[in-house]
Order: C-alpha cells, then sequence, then structure tokens
C-alpha cells in the first residue's frame, strides 16, 4: 500500500507545477500512479475536464440539426470531401469560392448546428477557403464517402438520409445549389414595332459530372415543383437549368442568388 504522505507530498509538487513525470522521478513512483493521483486531487476540487463525447445521432441517438444536416449534406455532396485521416480524427472539407463570403458564412453555421461540440476552421487557399470540421462521427453523417472521386462511385442515400430529405428538400436544393450551382441573368433581344429591345431573365444552373447526384437534385426538383431541363456538356458533366418563371420564382424565394 502506498505510503499517504507520499501521495501528499506528489499532490502538493503537482499543484506548484511540477510536472507529472518529474514528481515520479523525484519520489520514485510510477507516472501512472502520479497521473492518478492528480486526476483524484483535481476530481475532489471540481477540476476534472468537462469535456464531453461528440454527438452522433447514429451512434448514440443524439438529437440532430436535422434541416442544417440536409442543407450540409448538399454541400458535401457538391464541393465537399473527407479526406483520408491517415489514423488522425476524421475531417469535412467544404471548398467555398472566396466571392461568396455570405455561402462562406452558412456553410461554418451548418457545421456548428450539426456539430455543436466540435470546432470549425477556415483554411485559405488560392481563390478560395477550405471550411473544416473535425469529428469521430463524421463517416456516420456521410456514409457516401469513400476512396476516390464522387463520379467515379455509386453515390445512393440511406434509408434515413431519404427521410431526411424528404422532410427536408428545399436544404438539399439550397446546399447542392451553393456548391455547385449558380443564378444568372440572361438575356435576349427582339424587334417590337422596328425597335430593338432587350429582354432580360433569371436562371438557374447546376452542374455535377456525377450521375447519382444530378438524379438527387433533379428528383428532388419534382418532389418540390420544379421544372427542369438537363443537357450534357463534352466534359461529361451535366447541366441542369431552371428558366421557367414560376419555376425560378420557387428558387428565389427558397434559396436565392449566392451572396
Amino acid at each position: 500500500m502506498t505510503d499517504p504522505s507520499l501521495r501528499e507530498q506528489a499532490v502538493h509538487l503537482l499543484r506548484s507545477g511540477e510536472a507529472n513525470a518529474a514528481v515520479a522521478r523525484r519520489l520514485g513512483v510510477p507516472p501512472g500512479t502520479v497521473g492518478y493521483w492528480k486526476h483524484l486531487d483535481r476530481a475532489r476540487r471540481g477540476e476534472t475536464s468537462t469535456r464531453q463525447r461528440p454527438l452522433c445521432h447514429r451512434c448514440h441517438d443524439d438529437q440532430l440539426d436535422r434541416t442544417a444536416y440536409v442543407y450540409l449534406l448538399g454541400l458535401y455532396l457538391g464541393d465537399g470531401h473527407l479526406p483520408d485521416p491517415r489514423g488522425r480524427t476524421p475531417h469535412l472539407v467544404i471548398s467555398c469560392d472566396n466571392k461568396w463570403p455570405g455561402v462562406m458564412d452558412s456553410v461554418e453555421q451548418a457545421m456548428r448546428a450539426v456539430f455543436p461540440r466540435n470546432r470549425t476552421c477556415r483554411v485559405a487557399r488560392v481563390g478560395c477557403h477550405d471550411v473544416k470540421v473535425y469529428s469521430t462521427h463524421l463517416p456516420c453523417h456521410f456514409p457516401q464517402h469513400g476512396p476516390g472521386r464522387k463520379h467515379e462511385r455509386t453515390i445512393a442515400l440511406e434509408v434515413w438520409q431519404e427521410e431526411l430529405v424528404g422532410a427536408h428538400p428545399w436544404d438539399l436544393i439550397r446546399g447542392l445549389i451553393h456548391s455547385d450551382g449558380c443564378r444568372i441573368t440572361n438575356w435576349a433581344t427582339r424587334t417590337v414595332r422596328g425597335e430593338v429591345r432587350r429582354h432580360e431573365y433569371p436562371r438557374y444552373f447546376f452542374t455535377n459530372t456525377s450521375g447519382d447526384i444530378v438524379r438527387l437534385f433533379t428528383t428532388t426538383l419534382d418532389a418540390v415543383g420544379v421544372e427542369w431541363k438537363e443537357t450534357r456538356r463534352a466534359s461529361g458533366a451535366v447541366n441542369v437549368s431552371v428558366a421557367r418563371r414560376d419555376s425560378v420564382a420557387l428558387l428565389d424565394h427558397h434559396v436565392g442568388p449566392k451572396c
């Protein structure tokens, strides 16, 4: 049994600022024992760590901000990825163009809403910022992650994700447009009574190379009553456009232009 006076000496030295290893060497006590004494002393004084486990609605049935998650899912499917952690904590990266600071703020707000106990950060790159959040439960939230590019593998939602998207379709559409879409103003000319007049009209575009992600986008547009047209580029990417006035009005109401 350890001498109580030895433990008291260790606690006194630790409170004075001595490192665990230094106290262990001075008193000839194993470092693990010194660490345990320090933990007990801090617990008695109410100084134990208040760090909480990461939230996860899949592993622990924790509450989930559903609208923020569906928006973040759209962002991930567009411009997001989970890099290979190589033994470190998994992290989600959403690349945001510096031209749209409002979108960048929305991305970070969504990350904080879905992962309230985890810190976010922004890493500057040429012309953009990578908005990041670290969590051991990111693979639970984004089971679509995997090696290689998204358009080179199957992208399919799980049942629980389909239910969330069905309940919050506009948040997915907003996330996809904020990542791989835009709102532009087209124009055309016509002659009226001999006078050439310019006619302007807004249009939304969404472009992605993954057929699965494009189908998810168009299926969700169908569900909310938005009409769309699809064209394929020479590069293989698919361009989805929304130009009908009533459909553009719906997108303006629920999504709006990037800012």
